[in-house]
């Protein structure tokens, strides 16, 4: 057929189907976390599109995150289900195309989202003078849309690079979505994906996070306002961080350190999920022969998939106006968003104030305190499509056109 090209000239063996309980166990959690993880980042970008207070700078890039998300869990997570059923590529020549193109798409979309989200936030909290007119609605959608125009040129390479295989077994004839080029060629290809979006982001998070944990633990707002406001006012001032006087420096204090917490978990939580993904690829880089335990491709898999599902839960545990937010879209209860949307504009009102005394303040004060929101931080270099059958040898994948390994 159209795209397809035979295997080479060897002989795999006998195909043998998955196991009924390997299927069992991959379907139900593959479904379990991608559907958790589609609800969860559907209702993300609802809540903000529909609630006014919640269109915020930081938001938008929580929108560009979630919106990458399904990207990863509709286009590799899904066809996962399929490919546990069949046995085989089941969307043909064009699906294998699309989907391959969708799964890098929105696994470098969402590297660049965290990456800009990253800066923004170290702005916002390290040079709140500068934040006034860098940190801005306008500016975060034109970067978000520079983004994904990038992202989206970039990733135009894939449509050339996949292709559908036809592999010979014994007693059967399966088709693949895989590569054009070998496993030799690919890994280049792989290790600049893993570099530009995958290393160095997080290189620049740990950096940055670092950064901003300093400003916050290690030079914290002032516990007592009436004693140490005029001392701390003097000792800041050099550094332009932002001035505040009464009970708003401690709720202050207390949410900046709450929002560096929510970033760090999430930091974490990346690292460990991705971490078994990223060893096996490391580690079969230098093996003649790849491991490719159908197991252990399965629970990479699943942590990946977990990693983009998690976000959304992260936000309703660890951010008051998002977890309002989502009990109002489940419940429809219009007087629950009331609450959380004065407190920003008293607390906005406060910040004015101070500014109205010819004090500087955080542009990004009332907006990220308050809202406590954090970034998905995964920085998805290699996508994780599911064809992981008996793969020939010499070009041995993690996931058909995903990843090779």
């Amino acid at each position: 057929g159209k795209g397809s090209r035979s295997n080479r000239n060897h002989t795999l063996g006998v195909w043998t189907d998955f196991t009924l309980e390997y299927k069992v166990v991959s379907v139900f959690l593959v479904s379990l976390i991608c559907g958790v993880g589609i609800v969860g980042n559907m209702m993300v970008i609802l809540v903000v599109l529909t609630t006014k207070h919640m269109r915020t700078p930081t938001n938008c890039y929580l929108v560009s995150l979630a919106a990458a998300d399904l990207m990863v869990l509709t286009a590799a997570g899904l066809p996962n289900i399929t490919d546990a059923l069949c046995g085989q590529w089941v969307f043909g020549y064009a699906g294998c195309l699309g989907i391959t193109y969708l799964q890098y798409l929105g696994i470098n979309a969402s590297s660049c989202s965290i990456t800009a989200f990253t800066v923004e936030r170290y702005i916002a909290i390290c040079h709140p003078i500068k934040a006034q007119f860098l940190c801005t609605l306008s500016r975060a959608k034109r970067i978000i849309l520079l983004v994904w125009t990038l992202t989206s040129a970039y990733c135009v390479m894939w449509l050339f690079l996949s292709d559908t295989e036809t592999v010979a077994y014994d007693n059967a004839e399966l088709l693949r979505c895989a590569y054009k080029v070998s496993r030799s060629q690919y890994l280049p290809i792989y290790f600049t994906d893993f570099t530009v979006f995958y290393a160095l982001p997080l290189v620049l998070a740990t950096v940055l996070y670092g950064l901003i944990a300093r400003i916050l633990f290690l030079n914290p707002l002032p516990s007592d306002p009436k004693r140490s406001t005029k001392k701390w006012r003097k000792e800041t001032s050099r550094s332009g961080r932002m001035m505040c006087a009464g009970s708003s420096c401690s709720t202050t204090a207390a949410s900046r350190r709450q929002v560096t917490k929510m970033l760090a978990v999430v930091v974490i939580l990346f690292a460990l999920l991705w971490m078994p993904y990223r060893t096996l690829v490391v580690v079969n880089s230098f093996l003649d022969k790849a491991y490719l335990d159908t197991w252990f491709l399965l629970f990479c898999r699943l942590c990946i998939y977990l990693n983009s599902a998690i976000n959304p839960i992260i936000y309703n545990a660890m951010s008051q106006k998002f977890r309002t937010a989502f009990k109002k879209l489940c419940h429809c209860g219009p007087q629950r968003m009331e609450k959380p949307a004065s407190y920003s504009v008293a607390l906005t009102y406060s910040v004015i104030k101070e500014m109205s005394n010819g004090e500087s303040h955080d542009h990004f004060a009332t907006e990220m305190e308050d809202e406590l929101n954090t970034p998905t931080t995964k920085f998805l270099p290699a996508s994780v499509l599911p064809s992981a059958k008996k793969m020939s040898l010499d070009e041995p994948s993690l996931s058909g056109p995903g990843v090779k390994v």
